[in-house]
């Protein structure tokens, strides 16, 4: 069963995380264009090649200076820029922000083992070299709750520009494709993964005529939680020797929720200051410097910063 597994190789402010200004449309079709900007949290993930970057992988955006992606997406060899605010990769539309990563700010799972994609923990974290600039085209994706699971035939989507089909060209234009989950108890049935091939650590989803491909690695499962917002519950993660689309083969992907505690060591969070505990906050690292605070405890605090919110009744949180 193993070596039927291949890799699928290779602003937030007043909005908060999950929260795109452009709504997606969400039509239960076999991929087709996003809407564009609908899904701002998307990364491509570019590597160099004789003087020039290379989209090879997916990713998402989960902080304005850290990108979340496949382990298997990552080579010591290679030297890599994030991509954010992209759609048409064709062409130059304005909204892109190309941002380098410093081999040493690359993170990878210390259990990955890239000779047994099935073994789990195909996640890594890339610390940007500068911070995002947040806008209309490029926001946070949001991370489930930790140890989340969610039910059979939830509805998610997987967003990246990989090959639409088996051996087939990866599109310009970013892809969407209704996923609908895969239960961990149906797919380690023997008709479908099997036990052997899939770890509680991970999600499937798909298994028929709609699947991650070639290209899609490394980047996010939405899935809309019951506040509206969006949340991003898997990394893909690999498909089926048998073709991208292979019936009872759903695309596997890293389970977000499963690595919470891992995320928040390499990732720790810092104290910032915010005008409001609600659902949607502006938090200040420093003068100037926006960004989203986690959910979490708060503490009412007296404000730090003059003139950026209200004097008193300010709290104090964990920003990203």
């Amino acid at each position: 069963m193993l070596r039927l597994l291949i890799p699928v190789l290779l602003v937030a402010g007043a909005h908060g995380c999950g929260t795109p200004i452009y709504s997606p449309h969400t039509r239960v079709v076999n991929g087709e264009d996003a809407v564009p900007y609908s899904w701002p949290w998307q990364i491509s993930l570019q590597y160099e090649r004789d003087g020039a970057f290379h989209h090879t992988c997916g990713g998402t955006l989960i902080a304005p200076t850290w990108v979340m992606t496949a382990a298997h997406c990552i080579s010591k060899s290679r030297t890599y820029e994030v991509v954010l605010g992209e759609y048409d990769r064709s062409v130059a539309e304005g909204s892109e922000q190309r941002i380098p990563v410093n081999p040493e700010d690359i993170f990878v799972h210390p259990r990955w083992n890239s000779i047994c994609v099935a073994c789990g923990n195909d996640i890594a974290l890339l610390k940007l070299s500068r911070r995002a600039e947040l806008s209309d085209t490029v926001q946070l994706g949001c991370l489930p709750p930790a140890g989340e699971v969610l039910p059979n035939d939830y509805p998610c989507y997987i967003t990246g520009w990989g090959r639409l089909y088996t051996g087939g060209s990866l599109p310009e234009k970013l892809q969407q494709a209704l996923l609908p989950v895969v239960d961990y108890a149906h797919c380690t049935q023997p008709d479908w993964w099997g036990s052997i091939s899939i770890r509680e650590s991970m999600v499937c989803a798909g298994g028929d005529i709609r699947s991650g491909c070639n290209g899609d690695s490394g980047g996010p499962l939405n899935c809309k939680a019951s506040d509206g917002r969006w949340q991003v519950h898997g990394i893909a993660s690999f498909v089926s020797s048998l073709g991208c689309n292979a019936l009872k083969k759903p695309t596997v992907f890293t389970r977000v929720s499963a690595f919470d505690d891992w995320i928040a060591e390499v990732r720790p969070p810092q104290p910032c200051y915010c005008a409001s505990s609600g659902r949607e906050i502006c938090c200040w690292g420093g003068p100037g410097r926006n960004q989203m605070a986690r959910q979490g405890s708060w503490e009412v605090t007296q404000s730090k910063w003059p003139g950026r919110g209200p004097q008193t009744d300010n709290v104090w949180g964990l920003s990203p």
